[in-house]
């Protein structure tokens, strides 16, 4: 039983334990703050096995994930990226947002993502054969895709997909419910309050609110600031930069919660 609290949402631990079973690399794709980081460590607590996360960023190079020769007083020694220290002993290596990483890097799971299941370090002239509790899985956010950043087709099918979204009304109120110990009548309108911004068709927002950012605002709410503040400074001042669009969510909070000035 994990002790990290998820609140399922359809079948994603039953397929994601299948794919465990099975050996089979994992593709998650959902928006920020939907609870895709949340999960991957609920499944390796609930499956035992360690997980090792890389957020990934344009810098990202492929001895970040594999590893580097390094030298101390002794001499010059070689250490494990996360990549070679979950294949090597088991465990999830988990890369955050792979779209960001270059190209480059990312040549280096192809060999882990299929049939071979083999690591080659080239430094050392090693090949590993991946530890039967080996996983990989990666994610990504579709609303950040663009021609130059995005996951090629032949990458891609090397993987079972899931799709991740925000948690229907119900869920998410519980979500709220335990992650903060905000009563239920506010944990009410904060997720009526992010179903209205997710609705918004006419506003420039690059991101609807997350669920996360709910849990901020409800825990601010509980340590005793004024509930519209505690929105203003979680969720609206997060979502925007742009005067108008601020507006806009700012007469909406009022909605909900007063202003108290």
């Amino acid at each position: 039983m994990s002790n990290i609290y998820y609140e399922k949402q359809s079948n994603e631990e039953e397929l994601f334990e299948a794919a465990a079973s099975m050996n089979l690399p994992v593709l998650i794709k959902g928006p920020t703050g939907c609870g895709k980081t949340r999960f991957i460590e609920h499944m390796g607590e609930k499956l035992n096995r360690k997980v090792y996360t890389v957020v990934c960023h344009d810098d990202l190079s492929a001895a970040d994930l594999v590893g580097r020769h390094l030298i101390d007083e002794t001499g010059t020694f070689w250490q494990d990226g996360p990549l070679t220290k979950a294949v090597r002993d088991g465990g999830i290596c988990y890369l955050d947002e792979i779209i960001e990483a270059r190209k480059d890097t990312t040549v280096v799971l192809h060999s882990l993502a299929d049939y071979r299941r083999v690591l080659p370090i080239d430094r050392t002239g090693e090949v590993i054969e991946a530890h039967p509790d080996f996983m990989l899985v990666v994610s990504y956010n579709p609303g950040y895709q663009n021609v130059l950043k995005g996951m090629k087709p032949s990458t891609k099918q090397r993987f079972i997909s899931m799709e991740f979204n925000y948690p229907k009304k119900d869920i998410e109120k519980q979500i709220i419910l335990k992650e903060s110990g905000v009563d239920e009548e506010i944990a009410t309108k904060l997720v009526n309050i992010a179903s209205d911004i997710r609705n918004l068709d006419d506003t420039d927002i690059q991101e609807a609110v997350s669920t996360r950012l709910l849990v901020y605002a409800a825990k601010l709410i509980v340590k005793g600031f004024d509930p519209y503040q505690a929105c203003i400074h979680s969720i609206v001042q997060s979502l925007s930069d742009e005067d108008d669009v601020l507006e806009v969510l700012e007469k909406l909070v009022t909605l909900y919660f007063t202003n108290i000035k």
